[in-house]
């Protein structure tokens, strides 16, 4: 950040007064710029044994599959939000929908949140974000192909969880991903 959203003017970077962390300040006008996580929100779709996937047809990972979710808007509770990318994403609505996952991710400034839904019917098509839309039974899951280690989990805990026909709260923290050298 370079200059003030409220009048335009340089800010700098330092702790304010009753503050322990770096914040933008604007000297002029004295507002301080807080920068706060993203919240992610979205949904495991199914319907029976199936799961609703979505191909990417926007950056990042685009190609890739994923479960609808996307950022949080303003003015959103975390269900309107799920509710709102799985339609976006999938044309697709669900019934009543159950807090499942939550994953920390501190090294993106993110937090991605899931619930657990049933279709309310099979009318879904591909959305302005997606290349396909399909349900996959669990042998079907593109696991190499899947976006983002959120989804991979979440799916992952459903599975063994829809064994039990127990689904607990489920709460991670994914830290940033190592690469290791290429031999």
């Amino acid at each position: 950040m370079k200059f003030c959203s409220a009048c335009g003017q340089p800010v700098i970077q330092r702790i304010p007064e009753g503050d322990s962390r770096l914040r933008f300040v604007c000297e002029s006008c004295q507002t301080i710029h807080y920068q706060n996580p993203n919240i992610v929100a979205g949904v495991l779709p199914s319907w029976g044994s199936q799961v609703l996937l979505c191909r990417r047809a926007i950056e990042p990972r685009r190609g890739f599959w994923t479960l609808p979710a996307g950022f949080m808007e303003n003015g959103e509770t975390l269900d309107q939000a799920a509710r709102r990318e799985t339609a976006e994403e999938a044309c697709a609505r669900v019934g009543d929908m159950a807090l499942y996952q939550l994953f920390d991710l501190p090294h993106i400034n993110q937090v991605h949140v899931f619930f657990r839904a049933e279709l309310a019917d099979l009318d879904f098509a591909v959305g302005v974000e997606s290349l396909e839309v399909r349900l996959f039974e669990e042998h079907e899951i593109p696991w190499g192909e899947l976006a983002f280690r959120t989804v991979t989990r979440t799916l992952e805990c459903y599975y063994r969880d829809r064994i039990r026909q127990h689904y607990p709260i489920g709460h991670e923290y994914l830290p940033p991903m190592t690469v290791s050298p290429t031999t």
